[in-house]
């Protein structure tokens, strides 16, 4: 999968995504990370890329000749046209869902904000994706792309290491993931469960579902609603104070 992240930080984009289980992916040939820095389709001999908005208000806005430059030479090089995603506070909140959504694509352009925003008239010609990634403001997209494409890159296959880990994560199902434990057996005096010591692979599947099914309901009760659970895990939800 290729990602191309249209953005005025290109160091700090490729700086956060070379790294871990990404950078080693994009090394493998599994991904292929580009920065394209908006400022280098700049006509302002001082490559400036913001002006101030018409109507007045405070900031800086980013004009729409060089960030459509920057997608179009992206773009004319491709046989079909891929996806834009403009990441903002008033996009579509981003969700796992999405993400195996977007891990389809072959091709993915992000484009990061900055200042007090875009020149609409070059998102209406380009974006196709308005994602937010939270409701809260930051100093620009780049953040919030690195946040995507590091989702994204999960859902591709050959990326992680052993694909049942991608399955069996966080917010699968609406579920979130069951507690995990590891060695020593007995550290503070907290020992592992012994049901994860006993060897017994149906037994283990049946807490870990069961774990994963009462800790949503503890921390993230809203996810319950679209979870599929059984006439079972049901009444583990009744029998839960």
């Amino acid at each position: 999968m290729n990602f191309h992240i249209l953005t005025l930080f290109p160091e700090m984009v490729m700086q956060g995504l070379n790294t871990s289980i990404i950078g080693r992916a994009s090394r493998a040939g599994l991904l292929a990370i580009n920065a394209i820095n908006i400022r280098d389709y700049s006509e302002n001999k001082h490559h400036n890329v913001d002006d101030y908005p018409y109507g007045g208000g405070a900031g800086m806005l980013m004009q729409a000749q060089p960030v459509y430059d920057a997608w179009k030479s992206v773009v004319e090089t491709m046989e079909k046209t891929p996806r834009c995603v403009y990441v903002t506070p008033q996009g579509s909140t981003f969700t796992q869902k999405m993400a195996k959504e977007l891990a389809l694509e072959q091709d993915l352009i992000l484009l990061c904000g900055h200042y007090e925003g875009i020149d609409e008239r070059v998102l209406e010609e380009i974006v196709t994706d308005y994602v937010s990634i939270g409701d809260y403001v930051l100093t620009g997209g780049e953040l919030p792309a690195m946040v995507i494409t590091d989702a994204v890159s999960r859902m591709v296959p050959g990326v992680l290491g052993n694909q049942e880990s991608g399955r069996a994560e966080s917010f699968e199902g609406n579920l979130l993931e069951y507690p995990q434990y590891s060695r020593p057996e007995d550290w503070r005096g907290k020992k592992v469960p012994e049901v994860l010591l006993s060897g017994h692979h149906k037994n283990i599947e049946i807490w870990r579902r069961r774990q994963a099914v009462l800790r949503t309901r503890e921390r993230r009760p809203d996810l319950l609603e679209k979870a599929k659970l059984s006439s079972q895990e049901q009444e583990w939800l009744k029998g839960m104070k």
